[in-house]
């Protein structure tokens, strides 16, 4: 595995490339052209400076997160062709320039629900919490409104201002899309666009929901072993794969995540490897990645990841806030720096016991 650190690009990032190489055994980032919108073509020039850029700080891009998906084909619109047709002229694009794997999402409206940005834990960090009372009792209308007092200023991934001004606009789009509809707009997508990531070996890498059930009556799929299984098999393709998040598929802790990583041997393009901890089974926080600190077993969950074999990217993911940092909320710098550092240890350590 390639460990690596989620970068939003300088004009948007807290963190620095410079301080992302310092953290050990951190090599390369996973970034994206932040100021673009969903389904606006990625130009070749753009691509090639923040190639350059990452790579003068003696790193490199190991994957984009996220090009985004347009509303059009995630619904299945009448202009969704022409959507499709720019995703595709964008992955040849990365592909000429050497970037092979794209980590996505197929979620309506929102790309992640959380009901607190800062909540308070018991160490005094802050950290991204859910409570479904919270979202039961607000419009969706007003829940960007509940969150963004504590975004520290930064524009949120998925829940940029000029979208959450179209929310009735979104949810009217998604009105009559349920989850058979959603999957087979989804397979409609990837069957038009495996061929170019073929051409160019890039990885589509699918991030589940989150969280793993549906919020606001929205429909969800990307949300359990035998829904990832399903849409691998409808197109059933080497490059149409998965981002295993053990945050997102753990917030159903149904989900046996060790197992569900074995049942993806072979398409497991990209990691996010975090760790929640469950107040109530309708309530819950992101913790430190120390097993101890929350719900999942770390430990489990990367041995799973090196027996399979998998040799891609993987990041820590959201850290908490801690040590009076200000940053986006989830993204700062010195608990992801940790985590990565845990990761890096289990993983030696599971690599010296096999040796033995």
């Amino acid at each position: 595995m390639e460990m690596t650190l989620r970068w939003y690009g300088h004009d948007f990032d807290t963190v620095t490339l410079k301080q992302i190489r310092q953290i050990p055994g951190v090599t390369g980032v996973i970034t994206t052209l932040y100021d673009t919108a969903p389904g606006e073509v990625w130009q070749p020039a753009r691509i090639r400076a923040l190639k350059e850029e990452v790579e003068a700080a003696g790193l490199r891009i190991v994957g984009i997160e996220s090009v985004n998906i347009h509303d059009a084909i995630k619904t299945g619109a009448s202009d969704r062709d022409r959507y499709i047709d720019n995703y595709i002229e964008t992955l040849e694009n990365l592909g000429k320039e050497d970037i092979h794997l794209v980590c996505y999402n197929f979620m309506p409206v929102f790309d992640w629900t959380r009901t607190e940005l800062a909540r308070i834990r018991p160490d005094g960090s802050t950290v991204l919490a859910y409570n479904q009372a919270a979202v039961d009792a607000i419009d969706p209308e007003d829940i960007f409104s509940l969150i963004s007092k504590d975004s520290n200023g930064s524009v949120l991934p998925g829940w940029e201002p000029s979208r959450m001004a179209k929310i009735k606009e979104l949810f009217a789009m998604y009105r009559e899309i349920d989850d058979e509809a959603l999957f087979e707009n989804l397979r409609y997508f990837l069957e038009r666009i495996m061929p170019v990531c073929g051409r160019y070996d890039i990885n589509m890498a699918i991030h589940p929901d989150d969280p793993v059930w549906s919020v606001f009556g929205l429909p969800r799929i990307i949300i359990s072993k035998k829904n990832i299984l399903r849409m691998m098999q409808m197109v059933d393709d080497p490059h149409n794969g998965v981002t295993f998040c053990s945050g997102s598929y753990g917030t159903n802790p149904q989900n046996d995540l060790p197992d569900l990583i074995r049942a993806l041997k072979g398409r497991i393009h990209f990691a996010h490897v975090r760790n929640l901890k469950f107040n109530t089974p309708a309530d819950f926080e992101e913790t430190a990645h120390l097993s101890s600190d929350g719900s999942f077993d770390m430990y489990a969950i990367m041995k799973a990841l090196y027996e399979i074999g998998f040799t891609g990217p993987i990041r820590p993911d959201h850290g908490r806030m801690i040590w009076d940092e200000t940053a986006m909320p989830g993204y700062g710098l010195y608990d992801r720096a940790l985590g990565a550092a845990y990761l890096n240890g289990l993983w030696e350590a599971i690599e010296k016991g096999d040796d033995k």
